[in-house]
C-alpha cells in the first residue's frame, strides 16, 4: 500500500510500526468503504501537506502584528492570507481562523457577547441541533440559560411561528441557526427578522453547509446574522478547525474571546491547511462539488424511498438524510454497525421525538460529502441504496454482508479517494 507521504510516513514506520500500522490501517479503510458520515469528508494531498509541515512547531499567541512570541513574520503573512481568504469567500467583514474546532468556537461568541445566565435559544439536540447550541450536558447549558426551540411534530421542520413564540416568551440574547442532523435548507432570512424582533444576536452555525453557502447550493446567512461560525472540514473539505466570522462591530470582542479568553497558542499548521482548502474552494470546480452533494443527496433519498425508507421530513435539501428505521423493525445503532461490517459508513442518531435512548435509537444518518468527493454521481447513490437495502434486509446474516463488502471494495476502486496515496 502506497504511504499517504511517503518521506514522513518512512520515518514513522522506523521510529514507532505501531502507530504507523494503525496509519496504513485507517487509510484502507477509507479507501475500501463507502463513508456515508456527512460530517466526513477527503481533503486534498495538498491540505494534508500543509497541515504536517514545519507550522507545527511554532508558538504564536496573539494575532498577527501583536504577538508575544519573536520570530513571527512568517506565520504573521500566513495567517492574513488566510483571514483575507475567508473574508472575500465569504462576503464578511471580519474573520478568526484560530480556533481549534467548532465547539471552542461556538463557546467564544457566548464568551465574547453574552453575559452569564444570559439565554440561548438553539435546535434542541434531539431534533437535530448540536451540543453547543445549549444543551444540558455541554458547558454552554451549564453557564448559560437554554431556551432550544424544536421541530413540528408532524412535518418535522422548523416551524417559524413556534421558534418565533419561544423566542418572544424566552428573550434570547442569542438565536442560534444551524444543527447536525435537520436536512432542510436553514431560511437564515427569517431566524434573521425574529432575532432583531426580539433583540437578539444572531448565530448561524454552519459547521455542516460551509461547502453548500461557497458553492451557492444553500443560502447565505452572512447578511443577516451577526456571526457565522464554521468548522472548516465537512463539505468544506479543510483540516479540522473552525472560523468565527462576524461584522465589524464584533470583531475586537470575538478576538479577545478566543484569545486570551478560551485558547494560547494557535495551531499554525492546521490554519495553513485551512489556507489550502479556502484556496481550493474558491474554484469553478468546487462551485461544482458543492451542486453535486446535494443533486447526489436528493438522488439517493430517492432511491432510498423507493426501497421503503421512511425519511424525516421525506428527503432532503443539503448533503444529509436522516431515516427513521422503525418501519424496518432494526434500531439504528444494529444497523449502523450492519452497513460498517458491509463497508457502508453511517452513524446511528436520534429522530424526532425519538421513544428510544440516544445511544440505542431509532434513526441512521447519512450524507453525500465523501462519495462526491470521490466522483460518484446519481447512479452510483441508486446502486448505495441498494447495498444499504439489502445489508439492512440482512442484519445477521454474516455471510450476505460479507458479500456486499467485496462489491463495495471493487467498486471504490474506480473511484479513487482523493488525497490517499499517489
Amino acid at each position: 500500500m502506497t504511504a499517504l507521504h511517503d518521506p514522513y510516513l518512512a520515518a514513522v514506520e522506523r521510529t514507532d510500526p505501531e502507530i504507523f500500522g494503525l496509519i496504513q490501517e485507517e487509510e484502507r479503510y477509507q479507501r475500501d468503504s463507502i463513508r456515508l458520515i456527512p460530517s466526513e469528508n477527503y481533503t486534498s494531498r495538498a491540505v494534508m501537506e500543509a497541515t504536517g509541515t514545519v507550522l507545527a512547531n511554532k508558538y504564536s499567541e496573539g494575532y498577527p502584528g501583536k504577538r508575544y512570541y519573536e520570530g513571527q513574520r512568517n506565520v504573521d503573512l500566513l495567517e492574513t492570507i488566510v483571514q483575507d481568504r475567508a473574508k472575500v469567500l465569504f462576503g464578511v467583514q471580519h474573520a478568526n481562523v484560530q480556533p481549534y474546532s467548532g465547539s471552542p468556537a461556538n463557546l467564544a461568541v457566548y464568551f465574547a457577547l453574552l453575559q452569564p445566565g444570559e439565554t440561548i435559544m438553539g435546535l434542541t439536540l434531539p431534533h437535530g441541533g448540536h451540543l453547543t447550541h445549549g444543551w444540558a450536558v455541554s458547558a454552554t447549558g451549564r453557564f448559560w440559560k437554554s431556551h432550544p426551540y424544536e421541530v413540528d411534530r408532524e412535518t418535522h421542520l422548523i416551524d417559524f411561528d413556534q421558534v418565533r413564540k419561544v423566542a418572544l416568551e424566552a428573550r434570547p440574547r442569542i438565536i442560534v441557526a444551524g444543527g447536525t442532523a435537520y436536512p432542510r435548507t436553514y431560511h437564515f432570512e427569517q431566524f434573521g427578522e425574529i432575532a432583531r424582533e426580539v433583540g437578539a444576536y444572531l448565530l448561524a452555525d454552519i459547521s455542516h453547509i460551509a461547502g453548500l453557502v461557497v458553492a451557492g447550493a444553500h443560502p447565505d446567512p452572512v447578511p443577516h446574522a451577526d456571526v457565522v461560525v464554521t468548522t472548516t472540514h465537512k463539505t468544506l473539505r479543510g483540516p479540522r478547525g473552525a472560523m468565527i466570522m462576524c461584522k465589524a462591530e464584533h470583531a475586537e470582542a470575538i478576538d479577545k474571546a478566543v484569545f486570551p479568553g478560551l485558547q494560547g497558542g494557535p495551531h499554525e499548521n492546521t490554519i495553513a491547511g485551512i489556507g489550502v482548502a479556502l484556496h481550493e474552494a474558491a474554484t469553478p470546480e468546487f462551485r461544482a462539488y458543492g451542486h453535486q452533494i446535494v443533486a447526489n443527496a436528493k438522488a439517493l433519498a430517492e432511491a432510498l424511498l423507493e426501497r421503503g425508507f421512511d425519511l424525516i421530513t421525506g428527503g432532503t435539501d443539503t448533503h444529509l438524510i436522516l431515516i427513521d428505521l422503525t418501519g424496518k423493525k432494526v434500531i439504528g445503532k444494529t444497523a449502523a454497525q450492519a452497513l460498517d461490517r458491509a463497508g457502508i459508513v453511517g452513524n446511528y442518531n436520534t429522530i424526532p421525538f425519538d421513544t428510544r435512548r440516544p445511544f440505542s435509537p431509532s434513526g441512521l444518518r447519512i450524507g453525500t460529502p465523501s462519495v462526491t468527493s470521490r466522483g460518484m454521481k446519481e447512479p452510483e447513490m441508486r446502486r448505495i441504496a441498494a447495498w444499504m437495502d439489502e445489508a439492512l434486509t440482512n442484519v445477521k446474516d454474516e455471510a450476505a454482508l460479507d458479500r456486499v463488502a467485496h462489491e463495495v471494495r471493487d467498486f471504490c476502486v474506480a473511484f479513487p479517494a482523493p488525497g490517499l496515496g499517489v
